[in-house]
């Protein structure tokens, strides 16, 4: 309890050194990321239209002489403004705190859904109904898709690197997942060097996230089908709201991943787990022992689990403003699409496959 008092206040006693900007205020934090604590940032003037900013944004701030992974991840972003399933950047800003120290800040989308980590959560342990996982999966795979195909690795996808953010739609208001957090993305050239971790960054759970090939090899040699293989993981969580690792000891999970990438084992799904055939052929190309013989993002989005699903959500749709987000509740309730009879002649009920201890497995 102590420690965790004394952690808030070292993060309240950053969040004063930095100040509020230029056009905005600087809120609470609002979640961690691989660069450090995510701001709230409310613009000083909302009615003021002479501005491309919107009234919340999400803000990350370093010291100037300590912003290297920031403006890493606003060049990396400069790639995808194009790509409506990558949270968008609004920009950059420099300024002298009243503490006179120089302020590199980047201003980021703001989820008004939370974050995925934050839905599912909210499931208690159930995780989504079957249809709701193929959608978000279909907008995250989107995203992957202008990550690989710009020649770069995410390298840190995880529930809570995906934001939530609803759009008004011709059928009413829908939420669709957007990718974030990219202060470790790399070429993936680049990726294949081995490269330590900034100490800010831990991964959720400790080894929850880890992969066969950089078990084995004890280091981050990350290309393309190490994120195909951590999407498989957050797909395995939304449909149950349990990690694949739920209940093992890092001891346990670094065993298995070594056994993994040498060859010698498979990935199995824990207890009961009832999901359909088509989301366990989704979940056999994620989890493919070598990297070599994952699918690609591209070939998974052929796949029928997601094929057809969201393809045109997000790409000339409106964005809900703040303003009416507020209004509304935006944290997404599941299966509110159960009334869209597009999804719902397509997610029939499923055919149920029941995985007993240890019998599934990903060959």
């Amino acid at each position: 309890m102590v420690l965790m008092k004394r952690k808030h206040e070292e993060l309240e006693i950053r969040k004063s050194v930095y100040g509020d900007g230029n056009k905005w205020f600087r809120g609470s934090i609002i979640r961690k990321s691989s660069s450090g604590p995510v701001y709230l940032a409310t613009l000083k003037k909302p009615r003021w239209r002479l501005t491309h900013l919107p009234v919340l944004m999400a803000v990350k701030s370093a010291e100037v002489s300590d912003s290297a992974l920031l403006q890493r991840e606003a060049l990396v972003l400069r790639n995808f403004h194009a790509c409506p399933y990558i949270y968008r950047c609004f920009g950059e800003e420099v300024f002298t705190s009243d503490r006179n120290r120089m302020v590199y800040n980047l201003l980021l989308e703001y989820g008004p859904g939370g974050t995925l980590a934050d839905v599912i959560k909210k499931t208690g342990g159930n995780g989504f109904p079957e249809s709701d996982v193929r959608r978000y999966t279909r907008y995250i795979l989107e995203g992957l898709d202008c990550v690989h195909s710009a020649g770069y690795v995410h390298r840190a996808l995880k529930p809570e690197n995906i934001i939530i953010v609803p759009i008004i739609t011709s059928s009413g208001t829908e939420y669709i997942a957007k990718i974030g957090d990219f202060g470790l993305a790399k070429k993936s050239k680049q990726a294949r060097k081995i490269l330590t971790m900034p100490k800010s960054y831990k991964l959720r759970g400790s080894l929850q996230y880890s992969l066969p090939e950089t078990v084995v090899d004890k280091g981050l040699q990350q290309e393309p089908p190490s994120d195909v293989w951590a999407l498989g993981l957050i797909v395995f969580e939304m449909l149950t709201g349990k990690s694949v690792w739920d209940g093992k000891q890092d001891s346990e999970v670094e065993d298995i991943l070594s056994e993994i990438g040498k060859g010698h084992g498979v990935l199995k799904l824990p207890g009961e787990t009832e999901v359909s055939e088509e989301a366990m052929d989704f979940l056999k190309g994620c989890f493919a022992g070598k990297a070599k013989d994952r699918l690609t993002a591209q070939m998974l989005l052929d796949l029928p689990f997601v094929a057809g699903l969201g393809k045109d959500s997000g790409e000339g749709e409106e964005e809900l403003s703040v303003e009416d987000s507020e209004e509304k509740d935006c944290s997404p309730s599941l299966s509110y699409h159960e009334t869209d009879d597009e999804l719902s002649s397509y997610c029939h009920a499923p055919t149920t496959y029941v995985t007993q201890g240890a019998v599934w497995a990903i060959c």
